[in-house]
């Protein structure tokens, strides 16, 4: 490696060394390094070797869970794992690998991940042109591995460039609390006029709230359990379809606070996961991305002990309403769900998208519409329950509108193109203004449409399919699972899934 006291220092600071993570990563014993030996020499006259710089990347094949994955690590205590230490075939042949063998790869990245530093210019002689001649081959694997297998990252030191870029372009990313991600450090940005520390340019806390990252732990260990357990619920390549395994828990379970989970009163909000952890398999539900769109809860859960991914609107976060950066999870994870072969779904309380000038800086409607393209292109198998509210367009994006998907609702249901709250003061304003007294006449128009807008009004005009007893929301979505699982078709998604 980079020589004991690098090693130590790494082990001072609470990290490991990437060897060692791979071990506690990975099924003891299974590693298979390949290019163990490689690094850059220096000889003597006679062609002796005198000095070897090892390659600060180690890759090779090793097992999760019994099953064959690819592994490849930045070595920090080589250079901190910058470009004028690496040998670029290293890093391109893991992603090769795992493309051509239809293998999931977990990159383990620290440092610049194999990215360029300033000193490269005098160790190589000449100034890199960014993806030079033949050099995108790396980049081109980095992101096309996206739509063949599944991809996680593990940030577990300071990372940057190209590091950042590699730790981004996966499906499923952990850093730990006392990592940093940033596309440049805190000695670039200085230049720019801001004096910044680590954690204050790229700490866990800004990279998982802005949505760079999916889950910040507190130990290396935890990122390692995280990632084995994201690896669970998938299939080792778009090829296969998602594990079904054996599920111990009563599919006709009904949890008695589900009658009461909504409240009566709609302005009272109320906690989403509790609903979601009674309707799925006792300990199943895997949340990624809590930090960020924080309007919708995504994460996988199994049904039955039949994979799939969960969208859930949070009552907490701005009533459920559909924020542009909520929207841009709705569309990541959607797609993710449709490259690997997972079922849908979506428990939905959502009164439309968020409004006000903040929401249309943030071009609200642009990434709305583009998370209802994400569903109407969806193929895979979906199933929506309707908790509460379901308004307007974001209303509309329940399920995809071109095909046939299983849906039901709460007797809480409430749903229209506008709620009343609002909408009556518009719709009505001639009426109440020439009225004697405005008020009474609001208050004698909102009576009259709340005795209109029952769930149980649509369902009369078979505008909803079912009204059903919360209590058997289980049984059906595990019945929706065993309906699904036959139609999942193994093979690439039409379209190729971007970061």
């Amino acid at each position: 490696m980079g020589g004991a006291d690098k090693v130590k220092r790494q082990h001072d600071q609470g990290r490991l060394t990437v060897r060692e993570r791979i071990d506690r990563l990975t099924d003891a014993g299974t590693f298979h390094e390949i290019g163990a030996i490689s690094g850059i020499g220096e000889y003597d006259e006679k062609g002796e070797l005198t000095k070897l710089t090892p390659a600060n990347c180690v890759f090779g094949r090793a097992r999760i869970e019994g099953r064959t994955v690819v592994v490849v690590g930045d070595d920090f205590t080589v250079r901190g794992g910058s470009a004028d230490a690496s040998i670029s075939a290293k890093p391109l042949m893991a992603e090769e690998m795992a493309h051509e063998l239809r293998l999931p790869i977990i990159r383990v990245i620290e440092g610049s991940g194999g990215g360029g530093s300033v000193k490269t210019i005098e160790t190589r002689g000449a100034a890199n042109l960014p993806g030079g001649v033949g050099g995108t081959r790396w980049y081109w694997y980095t992101t096309a591995n996206l739509s063949q297998v599944p991809v996680v990252g593990l940030g577990l030191g300071s990372v940057a460039g190209l590091g950042a870029a590699r730790l981004a372009a996966c499906h499923y990313s952990v850093m730990t609390k006392s990592s940093a991600m940033f596309v440049a450090g805190p000695p670039v940005v200085a230049r720019l006029g801001a004096a910044l520390d680590k954690k204050e340019l790229g700490g866990a806390d800004i990279q998982t709230r802005a949505g760079g990252v999916d889950h910040a732990v507190n130990t290396e260990e935890e990122a390692f359990a995280c990632a084995r357990r994201f690896l669970s619920y998938l299939p080792s390549s778009v090829y296969e379809l998602p594990p079904t395994t054996v599920c111990n828990d009563d599919p006709e379970r009904a949890e008695d606070m589900l009658l009461n989970a909504v409240p009566r009163n709609r302005k009272q909000v109320y906690k989403m996961r509790p609903i979601i952890d009674a309707v799925v398999d006792r300990g199943s539900f895997f949340e990624m991305s809590a930090n960020f769109g924080r309007p919708v809860i995504t994460g996988f859960a199994r049904l039955d002990g039949r994979a799939v991914l969960v969208l859930a609107s949070d009552p907490f976060h701005y009533g459920g309403s559909w924020t542009a950066d909520a929207c841009q999870k709705v569309i990541r994870f959607v797609d993710l769900a449709e490259t690997f072969h997972l079922p849908v779904v979506y428990l939905m309380d959502c009164p439309g998208f968020m409004v006000g000038l903040e929401a249309e800086k943030q071009a609200t409607i642009r990434y709305g519409v583009r998370a209802m393209a994400a569903v109407n292109q969806s193929t895979v198998p979906w199933c929506t329950i309707i908790l509460r509210n379901a308004f307007g367009v974001a209303g509309v994006v329940h399920q995809p509108a071109n095909r046939y998907s299983m849906r039901y609702a709460w007797p809480s249901a409430y749903w229209g193109s506008l709620p009343l709250e609002g909408g009556i003061e518009a719709a009505y304003r001639a009426e109440i203004d020439a009225s004697d007294d405005p008020k009474a006449k609001l208050e004698e128009i909102e009576e009259r449409l709340n005795k209109l807008r029952s769930p149980f009004r649509s369902a009369e005009k078979f505008w909803v399919e079912e009204v059903i007893n919360p209590l058997k929301t289980r049984s059906l979505l595990c019945e929706f699972a065993r309906l699904a699982e036959p139609l999942r078709t193994p093979g690439p998604a039409r379209l190729m899934m971007r970061p």
